[in-house]
């Protein structure tokens, strides 16, 4: 797919065509090469491929990663036309960009595949592959197929129409990188997608029934959350949100890390965001050096995403594996958590961030933990208030505050999803945190029924609880991967293979009974 980057239409529509059908390009078709937000660039949008439910439910039962998927989001009763949306959005800094992504319509004769239908904004997890197109679920090894497989089968094919941007850095977008976990940029990302896709929808025959849903996972969690709150800020309306294992308290989650609790991936994040805040607000470092050691600082700016596998730049030596830090520490008083050994049972895993071949340099992480001191947040290293830090000086350090999301509430249900045991994005930091935020006695304590918290990774409530069934079945799941390759397994596939699909499960039921209940 890297043939993408760059593509005329003419070229692109000639590949489209070859995965699997296309949309008529003759005479019909309009174009808007604008390049404002949310602007369609050509409509109808080119058809990825159109899967009957009897022929889609063939395609998943033909591979074992497809029955599991078929087994959890079940028969398809529609079938699902896939289209490759093209749009105008901006970068980080506001500049004007493009960006692509998937438009999912469900069709058939079946009841509630046709008609008005309620619209599911998806946003996806972190991907280092420049490029990912979630659209093209044709072949299963293209980057984006089996999060885009994972959408048709979970909504599309039960009756919701899908939009999933796949990002600006993405794709066919020209931006040189992508503006991660910036939650203003992404949110407008999101609402352009969906402004785009709106567009393409009466010409392919997909009407919007005016109930939307925002959701989203690990990255995506993130991004949905920032979409629902500039959604509702902006005064447009939102049926309901899912959330899922998403680093909400952004700034809680860097004092966590930096103060030793790395997580696994830390150094693929770390470089992500620190080129995404730079673009944004020109701060975090006057020279990559002073931020990472120089055996990475050359060329890291630009090295995420992509075109070469994450495995590969690890063998190059362009990033470290594990090892975020280095094993002395920055200062004698930071000894004690480098690396941190409480609690004892996640002390292994802080030990792998450590090491002599580390990413970022004891400078800055000193910086940092003396600014976390100076100017704490709320949450970090002891619950206290549950609030941000009021005054970061450290340029990181605010800028993960203005892109935490911890300052807003709600009007309309959300449901948050994730595993208490998650490596990579903590639940406590974000997750339980976000919860009593929203809870009483916190003056952002939402009204009753309007939070439902879902820990997939917690014993069942039994009859009443409504959430049995995902329980049961993650805790199969795990027991199954543990089984084959003991906990080291578990750990590994935690966040990106077990949580999701029935995180998306629970949230595709909750908003069947928003919907069910008139939301």
């Amino acid at each position: 797919m890297n043939k993408w980057l760059g593509l005329t239409m003419v070229s692109a529509a000639a590949m489209l065509v070859a995965c699997g059908g296309g949309s008529d390009l003759g005479g019909s078709t309009e174009t808007d090469l604008s390049g404002a937000r949310g602007s369609l660039m050509y409509n109808p949008p080119l058809r990825v491929t159109a899967l009957s439910a009897a022929e889609f439910k063939d395609r998943l039962a033909a591979s074992p990663s497809g029955q599991s998927l078929l087994a959890l989001a079940g028969v398809p009763k529609c079938g699902v036309n896939v289209h490759y949306i093209e749009y105008g959005t901006v970068g980080g800094a506001g500049e004007k960009t493009n960006a692509s992504g998937a438009l999912m319509v469900p069709s058939g004769d079946a009841a509630g595949c046709s008609g008005p239908r309620p619209v599911v904004l998806y946003a996806h997890g972190t991907t280092t592959d420049r490029a990912y197109n979630i659209a093209d679920i044709t072949e299963p090894t293209r980057p984006g197929a089996s999060e885009g497989s994972l959408l048709a089968a979970m909504y599309a094919a039960q009756g919701f129409i899908v939009v999933a941007p796949n990002y600006a850095g993405y794709d066919v977008s020209k931006l040189g990188y992508h503006p991660y976990l910036n939650a203003d940029q992404q949110s407008k990302d999101m609402m352009d997608a969906l402004s785009a896709a709106r567009k393409a929808l009466p010409r392919i025959n997909g009407q919007d029934a005016g109930k939307l849903l925002v959701t989203g996972y690990s990255q995506g969690g993130h991004v949905a959350m920032a979409t629902h709150r500039a959604l509702q800020a902006a005064g447009q309306p939102v049926t309901a949100s899912a959330p899922m294992s998403g680093p909400y308290a952004l700034g809680a989650f860097g004092d966590a890390v930096y103060y030793g609790n790395v997580n696994l991936g830390a150094t693929v994040f770390t470089p992500l965001l620190a080129a995404s805040f730079q673009k944004a607000y020109g701060n975090i470092y006057a020279q990559p050096s002073d931020m990472f050691e120089a055996a990475y600082a050359t060329g890291i700016d630009t090295l995420l995403p992509s075109t070469t596998p994450l495995d590969a730049l690890f063998k190059q030596g362009k990033l470290p594996q594990t090892q975020l830090f280095n094993s002395q520490p920055p200062a004698p008083a930071f000894a004690s958590i480098t690396p941190p050994t409480q609690p004892p049972e996640l002390a292994p895993l802080f030990a792998l961030g450590f090491g002599s071949n580390n990413l970022v340099k004891n400078s800055a992480r000193l910086a940092y933990l003396q600014d976390a001191i100076a100017n704490p947040d709320g949450a970090v290293p002891s619950v206290t208030t549950g609030g941000q830090a009021a005054a970061p000086q450290n340029t990181l350090r605010q800028a993960f505050k203005a892109n935490d999301l911890r300052n807003w509430a709600p009007k309309r249900p959300v449901l948050l999803c994730g595993g208490n045991a998650d490596p990579t994005v903590f639940y406590k930091v974000n997750t339980t945190l976000m919860q009593g935020l929203w809870s009483a006695p916190s003056p952002l304590a939402l009204p009753a029924g309007l939070l439902t918290v879902l820990d997939v990774d917690s014993a069942s409530g039994g009859a009443a609880d409504p959430f049995a069934a995902v329980k049961a079945g993650f805790a199969n799941a795990k027991a199954g991967v543990a089984a084959q390759g003991g906990a080291n397994a578990v750990v590994q596939s935690y966040h990106g293979t077990l949580v999701p699909p029935f995180c998306n499960v629970a949230a595709r039921a909750f908003f069947q009974q928003v919907l069910a209940s008139g939301g």
